[in-house]
């Protein structure tokens, strides 16, 4: 997997769990659909689920770090007078 879709899938992950832990949409979507005896059960899967994401994202940003620091090419200095190295 590219870095550039590792990030994107660990930052719509943390959005989506941390909208749904820290609102209450999903015990209100459940109410509606008659499944609001399973909000009880939503902790459990939320915020681990908001951990992994996260770490995802922390993994994305470091590989992509790591990446852009060993493909940096230090500056040569120019040579002076015609002289050839």
């Amino acid at each position: 997997m590219n870095n550039r879709t590792l990030l994107r899938t660990g930052i719509a992950g943390s959005v989506v769990a941390a909208l749904c832990c820290a609102t209450p949409i999903l015990v209100i979507l459940f109410g509606v659909l008659g499944l609001s005896a399973w909000a009880g059960w939503l902790d459990y899967v939320l915020i681990p689920a908001l951990v992994v994401f996260i770490g995802i994202t922390i993994y994305a940003l470091r590989r992509r770090h790591a990446e852009a620091a060993c493909c940096a090419v230090p500056d040569q200095p120019q040579a002076k007078n015609g002289e050839m190295r």
